[in-house]
C-alpha cells in the first residue's frame, strides 16, 4: 500500500465525496448507531417490564453504521435468553437456570459447539429422559437439539434459518430476530486471539481486553452438513465484531460499504450463496489488522478497497476464509463449489484490474453514475440531501419502535377494571424506577399518561377528589411524551370534567406547537403504505444531535382510549370501541387488537377537541374553522393512520351541524377505507333512523 499510482489520488477522494453524498460520513454512522443502540433499549426494556427475562441486542449493517438506503440491510437482533447459562467450567454453574455445558472437541465442527443439559438444583449432569428437543449420545449425555427454537414466534415472525424475520413492514427495515443463549466466557477456540499482543497494530491490547470481558451466545444453527448438524450450536462473537467496528475510521467503513456493493453488483445474483457480507466484513478486519492505522485515509481509499478485494480474491482462491476471532472456523469451507469458483475469481479480477473503471458500473445509490459525475468535474446540488433523509428515517423510526412498545402494554390492558389496570401498570414503573435510561424515560411518559387518565375516568364515575389530584399527576408526567398525544389526553379529561376553560388553553397551546410543516404523525396500529415525510421533519433530524429531545417537538403520535378510560373519552369517540359487530370479528386477526379501543390520530383529534369547545363556548367563527381544519386534515394528510376514526368524527360534528347530508358522506367515506369493523355503519343506521323520522 506504500505505492500509490497518480491516478489513484484524485479517484480515491472523488470516492470518498461520492460516499460522502449518500450518507457514509461520520455524522450519519453515528446518528445510525445512536438510534440503533436506543431502538435496542427499548426492546430490551419492553421485554422486561413485561416480565420476560431476556436482552435484546442488534448486530449487523445498520448498528455499525455500515450501510446505505441502496443497500437495504436488514437487523439482526438476538433475543439473549437470560433464564439460561452456557458455561465452560462446573464452576460457573449457577442454581436455578437452566445451565447448558459447552462441549468443544475433534467431533464438533470449529466455530461450533454440543450444548449438553445440566440440572438447576446441583452442579450434575441431567439424567430425565429425552425429548423432542435432546439427544442422549453413545457417553450418557443429554445434548440439546437446535430445533429447540423451531417453535418460537409467532405469526408476523417468520421462520428464516435460525432466526424469525419481521418482513416486508413500510418505513421500517427488516428484522432478523435470532433466539440465543449467552455465555459469559468466550469460548476456548478463541483464548488464542484474546492472548495476542499487538502494541502498534489494529486491535490493540486495549482493544482486546475489552472484547475478553464481553459476553459471547450460541445460535440455534448447526453447520451445513455437517454429521451433528442438528446438535451442532454456532457460537457467536458478534458483541467483540461490533465493538470493533465501532473503532473504525470513516474509510475503512466506506471500504467494507463498497465491498458490499461490489458484492451485490457482480458476485450476488450469479452466484447467491457464495461470498456473503459476513465474510467481506472479515476481510476488512484482518486487513486492516495486517496494516497501519494512517494508511487508512482519504487519499488512499481506492488503494486500500484494492487491498481489501485483493485479500478476498486470494481467500476464495484458496477456499479460506478465518474467522476474525475464532480462526479455526473457516468461514469459507463448503461455500463455493468447484464450477462457481473460476467465475468468481475472474469477476473478482475484472474489478481489480480495471484501475476503478468497475466502480462506473455500480448501480447501487446510482453510486457509478455520481462518481462519473465527479470525476467529470460536476459538482452535485444539494449533497446533503440523502443523509438528511436518513437522519429522518432513523428518527422515525425510534418513534414507531416507542409506540409499539407502549401500545403492547395497552393491548395488555384493555379488557382489565381500572383499578387492575392502574395497579399493573403501577408496578410496571416501579420494578424499573430507578433505571434512568433515555428508554426508560421515553416509555415512563406514555404510561403515565394512561395511569392518569385510568384514575380520572375511576374519579369521574365515583367523585373522587384524592383520586382526580393523582390523575393530573401522572397525567402531567407524561405532558412531553411527544407534540401533542400526552396534551390531548390532558384536554380530553378536563373535557369531561366540564373544565372548559382549561381545556381551551391547552388545545391553544397544542396548536401553537404542532409546526403543520415539520411535525410527523407515528401510528403503529396496523401495516399500511406510508408517504414521504416532511422535509421539514428530516431536516431538523439531521441538524440535532439530541434525537430524544426531538421527539418531544416533531413526532405525534395517535391517542389511545382503552375501555377503563371510557369516562375520560368524548362521546363521540366512545363509539370506537365497540366497532366490532360479531360478524366483523371473525374478519379481524392477531394485529387487530387495537380496534377494541378508541384510537384517533393526534392532529384530527385536536381538531375536533376544538370545535367542541368553541360549540360550548358559542365561538362561531372559531368553530367553523375548527370543522374547516378537520375536513382539510382528512384530504391533505397522506400519514393518519385512522383516518376513518376522523371521519366518524367529522361526520358526527355535521350531524351536529344538521348537516345530514355531508355527515353521511363522511361516514360513507369511512367505510370506504375499512369496511368492516368500523363504526361508521353504526352512525348510518342512526342517521337514517333520525332522517327516517323527521
Amino acid at each position: 500500500m506504500s505505492r500509490i499510482p497518480d491516478y489513484a489520488h484524485n479517484l480515491s477522494l472523488k470516492m470518498s465525496q461520492v460516499m460522502d453524498g449518500i450518507g457514509i460520513n461520520e455524522k450519519i454512522v453515528m446518528k445510525r448507531r445512536k438510534a440503533m443502540l436506543l431502538n435496542e433499549s427499548i426492546l430490551t426494556l419492553t421485554q422486561q417490564l413485561r416480565g420476560n427475562d431476556v436482552n435484546m441486542f442488534n448486530f449487523g449493517s445498520q448498528i455499525e453504521g455500515t450501510t446505505t438506503l441502496g443497500l437495504q440491510s436488514d437487523t439482526d437482533c438476538v433475543i439473549s435468553m437470560n433464564t439460561y447459562n452456557v458455561i465452560q467450567d462446573w464452576s460457573e454453574w449457577e442454581y436455578g437456570k437452566r445451565n447448558l455445558l459447552m462441549i468443544q472437541d475433534e467431533n464438533v465442527s470449529p466455530g461450533y459447539c454440543l450444548l449438553q443439559e445440566l440440572r438447576d438444583d446441583a452442579p450434575l449432569p441431567e439424567v430425565v429422559e429425552v425429548n423432542d428437543h435432546s439427544y442422549r449420545d453413545r457417553m450418557g449425555r443429554i445434548l440439546l437439539k437446535n430445533t429447540i427454537f423451531n417453535s418460537v414466534g409467532n405469526n408476523e415472525l417468520l421462520r428464516h434459518g435460525p432466526a424469525h424475520s419481521q418482513q416486508d413492514v413500510p418505513g421500517v427495515n427488516d428484522n432478523d430476530f435470532v433466539p440465543a443463549f449467552p455465555s459469559r466466557l468466550y469460548p476456548v477456540k478463541a483464548s488464542h486471539w484474546l492472548c495476542q499482543h499487538r502494541e502498534e497494530h489494529w486491535p490493540t491490547n486495549d482493544m482486546i481486553q475489552y472484547c475478553r470481558n464481553m459476553r459471547c451466545f450460541v445460535v440455534g444453527v448447526g453447520k451445513t452438513g455437517s454429521v451433528n448438524e442438528i446438535l451442532e450450536w454456532r457460537i457467536s462473537t458478534s458483541f467483540a465484531e461490533r465493538f470493533l467496528m465501532f473503532t473504525l475510521n470513516i474509510t475503512q467503513i466506506r471500504c467494507y460499504v463498497l465491498m458490499k456493493m461490489i458484492l451485490k453488483t457482480f458476485i450476488s445474483q450469479r452466484f447467491p450463496d457464495s461470498i456473503s457480507s459476513f465474510i467481506c466484513k472479515t476481510v476488512l478486519l484482518h486487513c486492516i489488522s495486517f496494516t497501519r492505522s494512517d494508511s487508512w485515509n482519504e487519499n488512499t481509499h481506492f488503494i486500500c478497497l484494492s487491498f481489501c478485494l485483493s485479500t478476498l480474491y486470494n481467500c476464495v482462491q484458496n477456499e479460506y476464509c478465518p474467522h476474525f476471532v475464532i480462526t479455526q472456523n473457516n468461514l469459507l469451507s463448503g461455500r463455493i463449489s468447484p464450477e462457481s469458483k473460476p467465475l468468481i475469481l475472474e469477476t473478482l479480477r475484472y474489478v481489480i484490474e480495471s484501475y476503478g473503471r468497475a466502480l462506473l458500473e455500480i448501480e447501487c445509490d446510482n453510486f457509478g453514475i455520481c462518481l462519473q459525475s465527479s470525476l467529470n468535474g460536476f459538482i452535485q446540488i444539494n449533497e446533503h440531501v440523502i443523509p438528511t433523509r436518513i437522519a429522518g428515517l432513523l428518527l422515525n423510526n425510534t418513534a414507531l419502535f416507542m409506540n409499539e412498545s407502549f401500545k403492547s402494554f395497552l393491548h395488555e390492558m384493555k379488557d382489565l377494571s381500572p383499578r387492575i389496570a392502574t395497579q399493573k401498570l403501577l408496578t410496571i414503573i416501579a420494578n424499573h424506577h430507578n433505571e434512568n435510561t433515555k428508554a426508560n424515560r421515553l416509555i415512563t411518559r406514555h404510561l403515565c399518561s394512561s395511569i392518569g387518565s385510568i384514575l380520572a375516568s375511576l374519579n369521574i364515575y365515583q367523585q373522587d377528589h384524592l383520586t382526580y389530584k393523582k390523575a393530573l399527576s401522572f397525567l402531567s408526567l407524561g405532558l412531553d411524551s411527544d407534540v401533542a398525544s400526552g396534551k390531548l389526553k390532558l384536554a380530553s379529561v378536563f373535557y369531561c370534567t366540564g373544565d372548559i376553560e382549561r381545556t381551551e388553553h391547552i388545545l391553544k397551546n397544542i396548536e401553537e406547537c404542532y409546526d403543520l410543516s415539520v411535525v410527523e404523525p407515528v401510528c403503529t396500529c396496523y401495516v399500511f403504505k406510508m408517504s414521504p415525510r416532511r422535509d421539514g421533519f428530516d431536516r431538523l433530524c439531521y441538524e440535532s444531535n439530541e434525537e430524544c429531545t426531538l421527539l418531544k417537538y416533531i413526532t405525534a403520535l395517535c391517542v389511545c382510549f382503552i375501555r377503563c378510560e371510557i369516562n375520560c373519552c368524548p362521546f363521540e369517540l366512545q363509539h370506537e370501541m365497540f366497532r366490532s359487530t360479531q360478524e366483523d370479528l371473525a374478519y379481524r386477526s392477531e394485529d387487530d387488537e387495537w380496534m377494541d379501543m378508541a384510537v384517533v390520530d393526534s392532529l384530527p383529534y385536536l381538531y375536533f377537541m376544538q370545535y367542541k369547545i368553541y360549540s360550548h363556548l358559542g365561538k362561531q367563527d372559531d368553530k367553523q374553522r375548527a370543522l374547516s381544519n378537520i375536513a382539510r386534515t382528512i384530504d391533505n394528510e397522506p400519514n393518519l393512520g385512522h383516518k376513518e376514526t376522523a371521519l366518524n368524527l367529522l361526520g358526527q360534528c355535521m350531524e351536529e351541524e344538521n348537516n345530514l347530508g355531508n355527515a353521511f358522506k363522511c361516514y360513507a367515506r369511512s367505510l370506504q377505507i375499512r369496511r368492516r369493523n368500523n363504526s361508521a355503519k353504526f352512525h348510518i343506521c342512526k342517521l337514517l333512523n333520525k332522517l327516517i323520522n323527521n
